[in-house]
């Protein structure tokens, strides 16, 4: 419905952007040039019988015969403007054909192509304005085979005919460009939702990305950093640095897997290993524990298991990404997560940290990863605040809706 192959073969208000009716000039198909020919020799047709019955009366002179001959073939000429100024055609033919019975075919024609090009209203004027100079004709110049009523009547049904002709293939007209620009801004609107449903998952795999990777190269960074500073260290001491290191690189490899993975295979895709839930924030707190931070957790949930899956990934998320932040801009610092709520009060977690007392390389961060924070506690219904506590330090706290 959009395109067509063979735009040749549409009406130039179909194969071009104009509607049927707008004033706007568009180059004929060569469908239209076939049809403007039709029209012309249709016209000629009728005005040769027309002047053959006119030449048939004995009565009639030969100037008069000339005198029609030239008046048809200027109207049928005039055919070929029917596109460009139907009204006014069609109303100088109505007048012309008053007194000349050869312009009758051209009249017709000129009346078919108001009703195809132009709206109700001016059809409306220009169809009145036809009937009612329809009887004039006969009654001017009346035709010696027929009577008065008989090409009064005629004439009228003509003008109807046509005029309805006409309006029938507007409408269809309408309703074919109608469907078009319904096809095409249903299309556009398809290719929006395509690339808003791209732009979210980017989004999504970004912030997972973030958060699961940060904390892990946070780990490494941390324990190379120690083995570069301190050389001479024990070698049990270097051994289990080494180990977390190890491990660390082994996990953020694990989690860059099965994020490549979802790219690459169905959205509806986890991955092979569980979600992390409010249930692992332990494991969370031991693996930040054994990086050597000081960690305490406070978790007065009664039963960490019944907490929704969504809301229990967004505090671990919430309490991963605050652990690495105080790793990377306050090392050696005790921090603190807490976890409280219940059912029909929410879950609130509340991770702080006070400021670093000893100096220390700063690793670099860009800030996004509070600002996904951000997004993903408003995308789960709750609210995420976080910044300088008053007692000196950091603080993050969030709240959780928990359905009753």
């Amino acid at each position: 419905m959009t395109r067509t192959e063979y735009p040749w073969l549409l009406p130039s208000a179909m194969a071009g952007p104009e509607l049927p009716g707008d004033r706007g000039r568009s180059r004929r198909t060569v469908r239209d040039w076939a049809v403007d020919l039709t029209a012309f020799l249709c016209a000629a047709a009728i005005g040769l019988a027309t002047l053959a019955a006119i030449e048939a009366d004995p009565t009639t002179s030969d100037t008069f015969v000339l005198v029609d001959s030239l008046v048809g073939a200027a109207a049928c000429c005039a055919l070929w403007f029917r596109r460009r100024w139907p009204a006014g055609l069609a109303v100088a033919l109505t007048l012309l054909s008053t007194i000349e019975p050869v312009a009758a075919g051209a009249l017709l024609v000129a009346l078919f192509s108001v009703a195809v090009h132009r709206p109700f209203r001016p059809v409306a004027l220009v169809g009145v304005a036809a009937l009612a100079v329809a009887p004039v004709q006969p009654y001017l110049r009346p035709d010696p085979n027929s009577s008065f009523l008989a090409s009064t009547v005629i004439g009228l049904l003509l003008i109807l005919l046509v005029l309805s002709w006409g309006m029938i293939v507007r409408s269809r007209r309408q309703l074919v460009v109608s469907l078009r620009e319904r096809a095409v801004r249903a299309e556009t609107e398809a290719a929006l939702r395509a690339e808003q449903a791209q732009r979210l998952a980017r989004e999504e795999i970004a912030r997972e990305m973030h958060d699961v990777l940060a904390h892990r190269l946070t780990l490494l960074s941390v324990h190379a950093g120690a083995l570069e500073f301190r050389p001479d260290a024990p070698p049990a001491e270097v051994a289990r640095a080494a180990g977390v290191i190890r491990d660390s690189a082994h996990e953020a490899l694990q989690d860059l897997r099965e994020i490549i993975g979802v790219l690459r295979g169905p959205r509806d895709t986890d991955g092979n290993r569980p979600q992390p839930t409010l249930a692992t924030l332990d494991a969370l707190v031991a693996e930040s524990r054994e990086a050597g931070m000081a960690v305490t957790l406070d978790n007065r949930l009664a039963d960490p298991g019944a907490v929704p899956a969504a809301s229990g990934r967004t505090v671990y998320r919430i309490a991963q990404e605050a652990l690495t932040n105080a790793r990377k801009h306050a090392p050696g610092a005790e921090v603190t997560v807490a976890v409280t709520g219940g059912p029909g009060q929410g879950i609130t977690v509340d991770v702080r940290n006070p400021a670093p007392t000893a100096p220390f390389t700063p690793v670099p961060g860009s800030g996004q990863g509070l600002i996904g924070l951000t997004e993903r506690a408003t995308l789960a219904g709750g609210r995420l605040d976080h910044g300088p506590a008053p007692g000196g330090g950091f603080a993050v706290r969030a709240w959780l809706p928990w359905a009753s």
